[in-house]
């Protein structure tokens, strides 16, 4: 049997059977099959084998479920979910109907707190540990925290206010000096003074900062040492009040390549475990890299543009920009409030800044792109990718509400282009124009349009008609265009690119309606408050009655499954926009003249 100790293994309870010397063997074991298991299916898989151990540690100390361990970001938890019973599933992960890319309550009993964005698990523990403490309940509750989670603000917002209320609870940093990239700022140099052993007497302890908010610090400890690291738990697990334990580990631990390239390595697609990632496979060109390459065309042009990202260089596409322009280049870790601020303070003094940020992460940073930038009417641009359909991460990190959330804010310009060139010249229209302006897109590629390397822009507001028909007229935002045109090639009905939510081409809306027996808007964003129901509203506001119908994401959290497999559920692919079209109106497969009688 290549896992003889694992095997055995169906629960935590099976784990705490096993002699506390032959843990490391189990370790040895887990990390092996991680190894095997990520690279026959791919997944994120950095964070996971640098906390083999410590999820070992905790699971075999503590008396889960009744005990709370809270794990934050959901990277770190793929040993978490091979021990708590899921084992043999594990290959399953980020697939239709498989296991959840990251930590959900729904999927297991020791999944104690959903997770897939970063610097949650202090706050929840914290919950759990106040509302056992009202009842007299006595179980423990640990926040596991790490992968650059301790950046975000939310962490010292949780830390300062436990200090106060002083639960007894502990939280474990897992300091393993990265996020994807590498941490940035002055707490990452604090705790590399603390890895490396240098403070002195001589210098401010840098564990004071955890201790002036209330926490009895412990530590540094190797998080790989198994004996110091059970020992270490042991010394804080019955301690009364807030205790937080720092334990130093390595992303990537125990597979040479991975330690080697931890950017490379935090999550992959398939792989061959022997030699590693394969390169230079020829790679479709994505969105990402569109807009990497524009904001460095761009910064070439023009030396007042400033770039910006909460820890997500990679994914944004600003490695380039980042080694070509790193006097104008800022990493704020995970902080999307404060990027989104800082975005608005630089504009203040006349910088043009560009924030590359997820969709769903924004949302993080909502009240600043309302309070901070729209209000004042400032000029940063935000370059929003993986809008919509996300894919096998889940709904945790779906890009399904923008066009909704970012639509009903004044003085904010939000654009959906339609094809690659389209969100370069969408990007430069943005950037040119004196305000705050929204250029989303979606994860991936798209239909392979051809490039301009000129830095030209669009008219604001003004729609495309790309094809003349009859009866219908087909109204697409962004990346729906491509589908529609097959249908509207089809049933022979007019097609629109509309590349603007806000503003709305009235004007051609308007005179679709008059000229049109039915108007369908088509948009990978949720159908509650997005794009249709802009030109809904303009309608209802001109007393316009038409035949009006809305294709979008439904109101629900969509599963993790391909984006293909995504689109085609929410009926946003070629055969469903037909389907439903023709289930709608019936007449345009027959050839019917009017369909101003259809409701």
């Amino acid at each position: 049997m290549r896992y003889p100790l694992l095997a055995r293994i169906e629960s935590p309870a099976d784990l705490k059977r096993i002699p506390e010397a032959e843990l490391p063997k189990v370790a040895d074991e887990l990390r092996a099959y991680l190894i095997e298991s990520v690279a026959s299916v791919g997944g994120h898989f950095g964070a996971g084998l640098g906390v083999v151990e410590l999820t070992i540690a905790l699971q075999y100390l503590y008396d889960t479920p009744r005990d709370r361990i809270v794990w934050d970001v959901g990277h770190q938890g793929y040993p978490h979910k091979i021990l708590t019973g899921r084992r043999d599933r594990i290959t399953t992960i980020k697939k239709k109907d498989g296991l959840a890319p990251f930590l959900r309550r729904a999927e297991s009993e020791y999944d104690t707190f959903g997770v897939g964005h970063a610097s949650t698990s202090i706050s929840a523990a914290l919950g759990m540990a106040i509302a056992l403490q009202r009842r007299g309940d006595h179980r423990k509750v640990v926040a596991v925290i790490g992968d650059g989670a301790i950046t975000g603000g939310m962490a010292y917002e949780a830390l300062n206010h436990a200090g106060g209320v002083a639960p007894d609870m502990l939280v474990v940093l897992n300091d393993n000096g990265m996020s994807i990239s590498e941490n940035v700022g002055g707490l990452d140099r604090t705790l590399a003074r603390l890895r490396a052993g240098e403070a002195g007497e001589s210098r401010p302890r840098p564990e004071a900062l955890f201790e002036e908010l209330g926490f009895a610090y412990s530590g540094p400890v190797d998080g790989h040492d198994l004996p110091k690291l059970l020992a270490a738990l042991r010394q804080v697990r019955d301690r009364r009040g807030p205790q937080l334990l720092h334990v130093i580990t390595t992303k990537g631990k125990g597979y040479a390549p991975a330690e080697l390239a931890q950017i490379e390595y935090h999550a992959v697609g398939k792989f061959d475990p022997v030699h590693g990632v394969a390169r230079g496979a020829g790679k479709a060109a994505t969105y990402s890299d569109v807009f990497g390459g524009w904001v460095c065309d761009m910064a070439a042009a023009d030396s007042r543009l400033a770039a910006i990202t909460p820890a997500m260089r990679e994914g944004s596409g600003m490695v380039r920009f980042s080694r070509e322009f790193p006097d104008r280049y800022f990493d704020v870790a995970i902080a999307e409030q404060h990027a989104v601020t800082l975005a608005a303070g630089l504009a203040c003094e006349g910088m043009k800044p560009v924030v590359a940020i997820y969709s769903t992460f924004l949302q993080r940073a909502y009240d600043q792109v309302i309070h901070d930038v729209a209000l004042q009417d400032l000029d940063v641009t935000f370059a929003i990718d993986r809008a919509g359909v996300v894919g096998p991460d889940g709904p945790t990190h779906a890009g399904s509400f923008d066009l909704t959330y970012l639509r009903c804010i004044p003085n904010l310009l939000v654009m959906a282009p339609a094809d690659e060139n389209e969100c370069r010249r969408l990007l430069t229209t943005g950037f040119r124009h004196n305000g705050p302006a929204a250029i989303r897109y979606p994860r991936g590629g798209g239909p392979g349009v051809a490039i301009d390397p000129a830095l030209a822009g669009l008219p604001i507001g003004k729609a495309q008609i790309r094809r003349y028909g009859h009866g219908v007229a087909l109204l697409a935002f962004g990346c729906t265009l491509a589908p529609a045109e097959t249908v509207a090639n089809e049933v022979d009905a007019t097609l629109v690119n509309m590349r603007f939510v806000k503003p709305l081409d009235e004007a051609l809306v308007l005179e679709l309606a008059r000229s049109h027996d039915a108007l369908v808007t088509l948009e990978d964003n949720a159908v509650a408050g997005g794009a249709g129901s802009a030109v809904a509203e303009l309608l209802a506001a001109k007393g316009i009655a038409i035949p009006l119908l809305q294709l979008g994401l439904p109101d629900v959290f969509l599963e993790h499954a391909t984006r293909e497999e995504l689109l085609a559920e929410a009926g946003l692919d070629a055969d469903g926009i037909r389907r439903t079209l023709l289930a709608r109106f019936p007449e345009l497969s027959r050839d019917t003249p009017s369909l101003r009688n259809v409701v």
